[in-house]
């Protein structure tokens, strides 16, 4: 046991030596790995030392090699444009017309690039590059100018207008491959203007779009020029005073071609032009034609104002037509409105002041009468005056509109201060037109009747004559309001102040009648007998008991007032008949008269005839007086 343990520390010891020997061996190792380490660290901090100048240097290179590069590629780029002047010089000298429209324009464009190029350079060197090319850009832009106001020239000539109204054909418009030229030609001179007019505003419009405004409003103007002569000369009249009739004037022909001239060159300036330019270059091209309109409209305004009580409803078909022009055109192309307004301004005023300057010619025409007709006949006055108001109907809606701008009554001064509805009211937006210019006519009936009554009242002697006298004129009044337009307007409310002179002019005329019925009413004394039938008796009246009744004394008053009665209702029978009376007027007086006198001589001959049994007093019976009465209609 002992043996086998030292054998077993000499193997173990064996193995101890063993290991020991290869640790030195590997710390010798380890010592020479260190010392190459360190010659190695050595070398390398050599080796950086000496590559860092060289890496330097490659690097200054590589910058200097990409400034070359960028170099090469900026002087490429300015002599890019330089190269293409010469180029587009040959292109642009030769002109449209030889190079081809489409050449040329790209031309044009080519140029506008290079100089836009140029320019962002900012380059001393390129300044005379600059100048050339826009010269020749300025050459070239001239050039297009020239062709467009050529192309435009080709269908700018005057045409007829009133072959379009008649046919009711369209204005022409330019030709659609013109447009479409004309539209490029506008659209490289627009894009030139940066360069050739830099201090010009971003809005400003090309001299294409102010050669066209020129060509084509010339062309405009030219076309309607003859309308606006024609309107001024078909104001003349054969018969001065005669009321102006409604279309008589060429001024509708003339707004109708001027609003189809206007909606074709409207047509060729929204396909020709952007947008932004459309309004300007719509205004200026119509600029000379509504010049000339305004004009005409002056002209037509001078002789309204002249002849106002005849011609006045000449200026109500102006401001009728001009404002449906206006509101048309405006809801087309949303111009001209104000142009428009301001033309028509100083007709509308005068439309607004012939309103109180009408009322105030009655007055006059009323007050200046030398006298009355004496068998109460209508004046022509009346007849007139109802035309008028006829005529007017004609002209609603512009009236409707100057009436409620001038508030209800405010039609003048004069009548201001004695109509109770004016109060200084202005503009009310809610106004009733209508209801207006029923207020209207009725104030100048109004003003007529009164008129009249008060000239009569100086003339004629007698109520009954100055009754039939307004019956007369208040049945050619309503007459002409029933058999005209006159009567939707004159509503009911207004129709009943007709009523009230009518009635006026009958209660004037039964005052006459008064004088015959007063010898038909008697005194019946209750107490006495035989003078008064038993009450609710239908028993017939006995006339030879009541006159059996009478003294002497009364029998001879009945007598009296029998022959009165006669005497009275013989002269006004007479005198009725030499009126003249309007059919209407006659039949309704004889029914007001037979109303009051029928009854009462009835009456009056039931209970008393048999005081007279020769007929030398009681001259009618009833069935006479009633045939009598009835010939009075």
């Amino acid at each position: 046991m002992i043996s086998h343990r030292g054998s077993a520390d000499e193997e173990d010891s064996a193995e101890v030596e063993v290991l020991l020997s290869r640790l030195t061996k590997t710390k010798l190792l380890t010592a020479k790995i260190q010392a190459s380490l360190t010659r190695l660290e050595t070398s390398a901090g050599n080796v950086q030392e000496a590559i860092r100048p060289i890496y330097g240097n490659t690097q200054r290179l590589q910058q200097l090699g990409a400034n070359i590069d960028r170099t090469l590629e900026a002087i490429e780029n300015i002599r890019k444009p330089l190269d293409i002047t010469s180029n587009e010089e040959n292109i642009i000298r030769v002109g449209p017309q030889k190079a081809g429209l489409s050449e040329f324009l790209a031309s044009i464009r080519r140029t506008n690039a290079a100089l836009t190029e140029l320019k962002s350079t900012n380059l001393r060197s390129s300044r005379d590059a600059v100048a050339k090319l826009t010269n020749i850009l300025r050459a070239g832009i001239q050039q297009l100018e020239f062709v467009f106001r050529e192309t435009l020239q080709e269908d700018s000539k005057p045409v007829e207008p009133l072959h379009y109204i008649t046919k009711e054909l369209p204005f022409p418009t330019i030709a659609q491959d013109k447009v479409s030229r004309l539209a490029l030609i506008n659209s490289s001179v627009a894009s030139s203007l940066i360069h050739l007019e830099p201090d010009s505003p971003a809005d400003a419009i090309p001299s294409t779009a102010r050669s066209f405004s020129d060509t084509r409003g010339a062309y405009v103007a030219k076309t309607l020029q003859n309308l606006a002569a024609a309107s001024m000369n078909t104001t003349k009249k054969k018969t001065p005073d005669a009321i102006y009739r409604q279309g008589a004037n060429g001024i509708g022909i003339y707004a109708s071609c001027m609003e189809g001239l206007f909606h074709a060159e409207y047509e060729n300036i929204c396909q020709m032009f952007p947008r932004e330019h459309w309004g300007t270059v719509y205004g200026n091209t119509t600029h000379s034609a509504l010049t000339e309109f305004s004009k005409t409209l002056r002209e037509l305004n001078t002789h309204i104002k002249a002849n106002v009580t005849t011609d006045c409803f000449l200026a109500y078909e102006i401001t009728d037509i001009v404002s449906s022009l206006s509101f048309r055109l405006v809801e087309k192309t949303g111009e001209l409105k104000d142009e428009l307004q301001d033309a028509l301004k100083p007709i509308r005023e005068t439309a607004k002041t012939s309103l109180g300057e009408l009322l105030d010619d009655t007055r006059r025409r009323v007050s200046s009468m030398p006298a009355v007709p004496l068998d109460g006949a209508a004046v022509p006055l009346t007849s007139e005056t109802m035309t008028r108001l006829q005529t007017m109907t004609a002209y609603t809606s512009p009236l409707t509109t100057i009436m409620v701008a001038l508030g209800d009554g405010n039609w003048s001064l004069t009548s201001s201060s004695t109509n109770p509805r004016n109060s200084a009211k202005g503009f009310d937006v809610g106004a009733d037109g209508r209801q207006l210019l029923a207020h209207y006519c009725s104030d100048t009936i109004d003003t007529l009747l009164q008129g009249l009554e008060n000239k009569a009242r100086t003339i004629l002697k007698g109520k009954s004559l100055l009754g039939v006298f307004i019956a007369n004129n208040i049945a050619v009044v309503e007459s002409m309001i029933r058999s005209s337009d006159l009567q939707p307007v004159m509503t009911s409310n207004w129709m009943s102040r007709v009523e009230t002179w009518r009635k006026k002019g009958i209660s004037l005329y039964l005052d006459a009648w008064k004088d015959p019925s007063s010898y038909l009413l008697d005194v019946t004394y209750t107490n006495r007998a035989g003078q008064r039938p038993p009450s609710g008796s239908s028993a017939p009246i006995n006339s030879a008991e009541i006159i059996k009744g009478l003294s002497s004394r009364d029998k001879d008053a009945l007598k009296e007032k029998f022959k009165a009665f006669n005497a009275s209702f013989d002269d006004l029978t007479s005198k009725h008949k030499q009126l003249t009376l309007e059919p209407q007027v006659k039949a309704q007086l004889a029914r007001e008269v037979q109303a009051l006198i029928e009854p009462l001589y009835g009456r009056f001959w039931d209970r008393y005839r048999e005081v007279d049994k020769k007929g030398k007093y009681v001259r009618y019976d009833k069935g006479q007086l009633a045939t009598a009465l009835a010939g009075l209609g």
